[in-house]
């Protein structure tokens, strides 16, 4: 017996509509949609120039973290609700919608007055209490996978949202913790058809955190779409070497356009629309 029935596959494909300033955006079946922008939000200058960054390159959803959940408690932890509001700013200067990472149920309703998704990170995919908060809203959620998890107990964590009837959950891979020390995690990209195989819920994947290393985003990414993925989500940052998190996974700004440049042939060819966000 199946134990996820709501998330288990069934005849159509979902797709999540995410409406912006006029925008709609797609996400789902027939879309490839990018998400890209810093791992942190650092400061307002940095925001806005790398928002207005990729959204000059085609991204669709700007994503940049305010609260930073970090292995670290040394390490950079966000800006929290001063990140928030320089979030706010750069959606109203570029029109672009927002997804940012939500830890606690307590900051629920701030960050929702910002973000059009919100995310639920890799060490947060089994906090049930937040995930049957968030079922309760009727807001997108990106759920990540968990880095130790399987597939099935990724789809039980979607279904805890959806059981509380908000069933508008975007999977997103970004990588299991394997026994290879070379990359920061395994990319597991066999679980893109195996996603779209059992269940009817869209699902992108995230190279930056998937590997840890740049170089590697673009090809991984690429191979991401060409097995079905509907999106892709990519740390940019205009000078990584400055950035305060997570500089070694993102791409510079002529890194980034060639990137798009190829996922929108690679998309063509899979019968997917480049561009998600339609005026």
């Amino acid at each position: 017996m199946i134990p996820y029935k709501l998330a288990v596959r069934k005849d159509s494909s979902t797709i999540i509509q995410i409406s912006c300033q006029g925008r709609l955006c797609l996400i789902g079946e027939g879309n490839l949609t990018v998400i890209a922008g810093p791992c942190a939000v650092e400061s307002e200058e940095s925001i806005l120039i790398n928002a207005a960054l990729v959204k000059k390159m085609g991204a669709h959803i700007l994503r940049g973290g305010a609260y930073k959940p970090r292995t670290s408690p040394y390490s950079f932890p966000g800006l929290g609700e001063e990140g928030l509001k320089y979030l706010a700013l750069a959606k109203r200067e570029t029109g672009l919608p927002v997804v940012t990472e939500v830890l606690d149920v307590r900051d629920i309703e701030k960050v929702m007055e910002v973000a059009d998704l919100l995310q639920v990170g890799s060490r947060n995919m089994q906090n049930f209490p937040l995930l049957q908060e968030l079922g309760r809203l009727k807001v997108p959620v990106v759920l990540k996978r968990g880095f130790a998890a399987t597939v099935e107990e990724w789809l039980l964590a979607a279904e805890y949202i959806m059981s509380g009837g908000n069933h508008q959950v975007i999977l997103c891979e970004r990588g299991i913790r394997t026994f290879e020390s070379s990359t920061r995690n395994t990319v597991d990209l066999g679980v893109v058809p195996l996603i779209k195989e059992l269940s009817h819920l869209p699902i992108i994947v995230d190279p930056s955190h998937g590997t840890g290393r740049w170089q590697m985003v673009r090809p991984i990414a690429k191979a991401a779409i060409a097995a079905g993925a509907d999106g892709i989500m990519i740390e940019v940052h205009h000078n990584p070497r400055e950035a305060l998190s997570d500089g070694d996974q993102s791409l510079n700004p002529q890194n980034f356009a060639r990137l798009m440049t190829e996922v929108g042939r690679i998309a063509e060819m899979e019968g997917k629309r480049g561009v998600s966000c339609k005026l």
